[in-house]
């Protein structure tokens, strides 16, 4: 384990002012085209928080991908979001033109919602072969990246695992997962050779790590890990890179938490940390 996975970088203030963002341009275009793959009819909200987080940090378009059987229901709680529907046949879940329009986006977002391992895997395999350049997984996506080939996706990878996703990615009980949470994100960032963003930790494949203070509990809620992958995959579609998308994405969604406790207190809701990352990025640029 390198020095620097040993001792995170501290996240400022001012080392995101010193980075910057992307200038968001003139148009949506300018901002990024982001698309989210992932819902079900038991859990259809994951895809709706990660797409309206990704509009929240400023992406310009969202499309997402989600089973027909739920098409209607996401379009109308997310009106703008472009919708496309996924055949029942998991095995070949895309024609020609949602191939292209997957190798064509800024970001593609695989996972949220998702309820069933072999469908996920099919359907992240399909979007590696699409060719798209970046790539963000997150719940279902996460539980079966082991037994996918690490070739078939993007060079451009980002995870976001909760503990549990972090535990099954090093192929560990949970219970046994390493104390020392650095070591453990910086271990899976170089297993995977992705960016990797695990509660307060973000990690390089390089050895590369950052911390990220803030948060708090009310984080721990349902949805909340939707939020932040829509978050960190609103940033790759501006621009920032993967590295610091995790880190803007993780710092705005901690951020966003603390505003809300401020205000609230314990108990808040996911799709008001959604809402509140404007606020928080805000807050931090």
């Amino acid at each position: 384990m390198t020095e620097a996975a040993r001792t995170p970088e501290q996240v400022t203030r001012e080392l995101l002012s010193t980075w910057g963002l992307p200038d968001p341009g003139g148009d949506k275009k300018s901002r990024g085209d982001v698309i989210v793959v992932g819902g079900s009819r038991r859990t259809p909200g994951g895809v709706m928080l990660a797409g309206e987080a990704a509009l929240r940090v400023g992406a310009g378009r969202l499309s997402v991908f989600v089973p027909g059987s739920i098409d209607a229901q996401v379009g109308t709680v997310l009106p703008e979001a472009g919708i496309y529907a996924l055949p029942d046949e998991a095995s070949s879940p895309f024609d020609a033109s949602a191939s292209e329009k997957i190798a064509a986006a800024d970001a593609v977002l695989v996972g949220p919602g998702f309820d069933d391992a072999d469908e996920t895997r099919d359907t992240l395999l399909a979007v590696g072969d699409a060719g798209p350049a970046r790539l963000v997984l997150d719940a279902y996506a996460l539980g079966i990246l082991p037994d996918v080939d690490r070739a078939r996706l993007p060079e451009e990878l980002v995870l976001t695992p909760n503990r549990e996703e972090l535990a099954i990615l090093l192929g560990v009980d949970a219970d046994d997962l390493s104390d020392d949470l650095p070591a453990a994100v910086g271990e899976v960032a170089r297993r995977y050779d992705a960016v990797v963003t695990c509660y307060d930790v973000v990690a390089a494949p390089d050895g590369a790590s950052w911390r990220i203070d803030g948060g708090g509990p009310g984080l721990a809620t349902s949805g909340s890990g939707d939020v932040l992958a829509g978050a960190v995959t609103g940033f790759v579609a501006r621009g920032t890179g993967s590295a610091r998308a995790a880190i803007w994405g993780s710092a705005t969604h901690a951020r966003a938490g603390d505003r809300l406790t401020e205000r609230l207190g314990l108990g808040f809701l996911a799709r008001e940390l959604a809402a509140e990352l404007p606020f928080g990025l805000r807050d931090l640029s």
